[in-house]
């Protein structure tokens, strides 16, 4: 056998073996990223399950108030106060004596169900999102609206983060709010829209929210995949 043909076995054998180890590699990172396809769908699941027992929780708790509040629990367990004339003066982040009665009523036991035992160790975050309409009067300019809109949405949240933190009822529960209650003003990135167009009074709003664990979790496998997926 020459040395030609035994150089030519040798590099045949070499890139045999390369590609048993890239096939090798392919299979590893497939298996992978279906565990974690799998691991996303058992989570989503998993989360679907606890907003709809979370949903059905907040109606159970709320819905003989929900008319006279005029506020609605939405599906995705969104608690959405809907009345500006009770809730604000127009431009002002000063909380209405009425509005300051319904918070009295629905923040104590908006907290007794989330530190429940079956929801308290699942919640990430309590949002509460100031909402305004895409309009300020004496103002036609889209910079000036948006800023002047985004400040009042700030000041109007952390108006009602500070008026409920300091509810007698909810002291004992101060420490765990600290770590997941935050005041979001969002001005009129979110508008409701009826018919094609905005309806600025359904705008002006304010909204509770609750954003759970399995969110992030579902956020960091599919960062995995992603990083997996472009080293492949």
């Amino acid at each position: 056998m020459s040395s030609d043909h035994r150089v030519w076995i040798s590099v045949s054998d070499m890139m045999t073996g390369l590609m048993m180890v890239f096939l090798f590699v392919a299979v590893v990172f497939m298996e992978q990223t279906g565990a974690e396809k799998a691991a996303i769908q058992q989570i989503a699941l998993t989360h679907e399950h606890y907003q709809e027992e979370l949903y059905k929780s907040l109606v159970l708790e709320f819905k003989p108030d929900l008319s006279k509040w005029n506020a609605e629990v939405l599906s995705d367990t969104t608690v959405r106060f809907k009345e500006p004339d009770v809730l604000f003066d127009a431009g002002s982040n000063y909380i209405k004596p009425r509005f300051e009665e319904v918070l009295r009523e629905f923040f104590p036991r908006y907290i007794k169900v989330l530190t429940s035992d079956k929801y308290r160790n699942n919640i990430d975050e309590i949002r509460i999102e100031g909402h305004t309409s895409s309009s300020w009067e004496g103002s036609r300019a889209l910079e000036d609206r948006y800023l002047n809109n985004a400040l009042l949405s700030q000041q109007r949240s952390f108006a009602i983060l500070q008026f409920c933190f300091k509810l007698p009822e909810i002291e004992r529960h101060q420490g765990w709010l600290t770590r997941v209650i935050r005041a979001n003003g969002l001005a009129f990135a979110s508008p409701i829209v009826v018919s094609g167009r905005e309806d600025g009074a359904l705008s002006r709003r304010v909204e509770f929210k609750v954003k759970t664990k399995a969110d992030e979790k579902i956020h960091q496998i599919i960062e995995t995949i992603k990083r997996a997926g472009s080293k492949a």
